[in-house]
């Protein structure tokens, strides 16, 4: 008997042992977590908590992307987004410099070269590439741009790009206005710097990096940021709840994780490319340069109709590519008539009584600028906020209207962004209840220019499905989406913000909102086709028609 209660207590102390150890690991792993929300656990669109049982893999194993859930439908159409982008990669190996597109030796050819065209005539142009040895190139895979203007007319145009793999491109143009018209042409990267591009953009994901504020008491430490941590380093898990976008920091030394207390662009890594990678980067050389005509790069277009004298009109509605075109100064949608609000007062008039989001980016802020700079009654309201950073409030309390500016959620490469104010767009237009007097403008693409595009996908995907929730609840909210632009590029910018990489992200915003019911404002063909220098942020010109533009959706011409 004294054996048996002998068994018995030796198996009840082993039996409490194992659950102290149990206990141990359980509480070791929620000080690690440090009561943020688990990685592999969110709440979907319903409301209901997920198990990371049904996640699956996705096609780009990023760290923070390898455990999404996704329907069989996203993954459709995830696929579907990723084939469209893949670029026509040459199967060559390594190339030399000197067998590398050289722009100055490249040229164009009109092909269908008349005496005359009229409004509404193709235009078709042959492009064909050579090497700084003045030999052709026998494969694609450049980026091109190109577009036809009338600087006389302060009229402009963009168009279409056809790569045949050989070496050969042709590029189509609908001719939209009368006058003299020239072509022009430029490579913006050789695809030997396209292959350095699509390495970095795969492999080297963190070459921008964030950092993080950690504060208690008289106890500061910061700390590294981003999408992706590698390593085997604690981490402070910040992904967000109800989006289940992951966000991650190295845990401080001494603080808890909940001790953060903002967010700021770390820099830029140097040195990502060896010296004949660097070849293919050099301003003057091989990044937006011209491609000069063998021939005449001009053509004269006559109206549709010789008696009339204006024949802007009857370019209306020829086809949606390209959206819309300049002449003199203003933007001429081609599905639609755009009104000019040269006056505050008609902008006062179109916003009264309307509350006005503006959520993303410094693209779309620079619209909340405009707006509080020409027009007069509306006062900006200082919350303290750090400047170009947000969150920025505008009120005109005669007009009862009131503008609002946040920014969107990491990554953003902002100075620096209190941990308060970081919030995702999706999670935003959930708190809004919208109607016919709220107004929605979004602008979310820069600040992911240097991550694969799941990265991209995903973020938009949650801002869409947002935004299809606020219009069914809502349907005659106004919400109005601004596309990527092009900008100015030198080897270093190149490297993290090139046109290929928002070309990509442009793309793939334009497919996802297709349909949805949201109007868009073509930034992308606005800064292109304009005879003005990219820029990142364009000029004041530019910003104005892009607002005349959103206003004319928020407030249409009467038909």
């Amino acid at each position: 008997m004294w054996i048996n209660f002998f068994k018995l207590r030796l198996f009840c102390c082993l039996l409490a042992v194992l659950m102290v150890v149990v206990l141990v690991v359980n509480v070791t792993q929620v000080e690690y977590l440090d009561h943020e929300t688990a990685s592999a656990t969110f709440i979907d669109s319903g409301g209901q908590f997920v198990s990371s049982q049904v996640i699956r893999i996705s096609r780009n194993p990023y760290c923070g992307y390898e455990r999404q859930i996704l329907s069989s439908r996203e993954r459709l159409e995830e696929d579907s987004l990723l084939a469209a982008l893949q670029w026509q990669e040459p199967d060559v190996g390594p190339v030399p410099f000197l067998k590398s597109t050289d722009p100055s030796s490249s040229y164009f050819v009109i092909l269908n070269s008349a005496a005359f065209f009229r409004v509404g005539s193709q235009l078709e142009v042959l492009v064909h590439v050579q090497d700084f040895q003045r030999k052709p190139k026998k494969y694609g895979g450049d980026y091109l741009q190109a577009r036809i203007h009338s600087p006389k007319l302060q009229a402009g145009a963009v168009g279409r790009v056809v790569d045949y793999q050989n070496g050969f491109y042709k590029v189509f143009f609908t001719l939209l206005w009368p006058g003299q018209v020239k072509v022009s042409i430029s490579l913006v990267h050789p695809s030997e710097g396209i292959r350095v591009l699509q390495y970095l953009q795969e492999k080297k994901p963190d070459r921008v990096y964030f950092k993080s504020l950690f504060r208690s008491g008289r106890i500061s430490e910061t700390t590294e940021c981003n999408v992706c941590l590698p390593g085997s380093l604690p981490l402070c898990n910040f992904t967000d709840l109800y989006t289940g976008e992951p966000w991650f920091c190295f845990k401080p030394k001494k603080l808890p994780c909940s001790s953060r207390i903002n967010h700021f662009k770390g820099g830029y890594l140097k040195g990502l490319l060896t010296a004949t990678e660097n070849a293919f980067f050099q301003s003057g050389v091989n990044i937006k340069m011209p491609i000069n005509s063998s021939g005449p790069d001009w053509v004269t277009v006559i109206p549709r109709n010789i008696k009339e004298t204006n024949s802007l009109e009857l370019s209306q509605g020829l086809g949606t590519f390209p959206s819309g075109y300049y002449y003199k100064d203003q933007w001429r949608p081609r599905r639609f008539k755009m009104r000019q609000f040269n006056d505050p007062d008609n902008i006062t008039e179109c916003l009264q009584r309307k509350v006005v989001y503006f959520f993303g980016d410094s693209t779309i802020r620079q619209w909340f600028e405009y707006l509080t700079t020409f027009v007069p009654d509306l006062v900006e309201f200082n919350l303290g906020s750090p400047k170009n950073v947000g969150p920025f409030l505008a009120v005109d309390q005669k007009h009862n209207i009131l503008l609002k500016y946040r920014c969107h959620g990491p990554p953003i490469r902002f100075t620096t962004v209190f941990s308060s104010d970081l919030r995702y767009v999706a999670n935003e237009l959930n708190g809004i209840v919208g109607g016919k007097n709220t107004v929605v403008a979004i602008a979310v693409w820069s600040h992911f220019s240097t991550f694969p595009l799941e990265v991209y996908i995903r973020r938009l995907r949650n801002i869409r499905r947002a935004v299809v929730q606020l219009l069914d609840r809502s349907p005659k909210t106004v919400v109005v989406i601004r596309t990527a632009n092009v900008q100015e590029l030198g080897p270093e910018i190149s490297l993290f913000n090139s046109d290929w990489y928002n070309f990509q992200l442009d793309t793939i915003l334009r497919k996802m909102f297709s349909g949805v019911g949201v109007y868009l404002v073509d930034a992308w063909e606005m800064t292109l086709a304009h005879y003005l220098p990219h820029k990142l942020h364009p000029d004041e010109v530019i910003v104005k028609n892009q607002v005349d533009m959103f206003l004319s959706f928020v407030c249409p011409l009467e038909t």
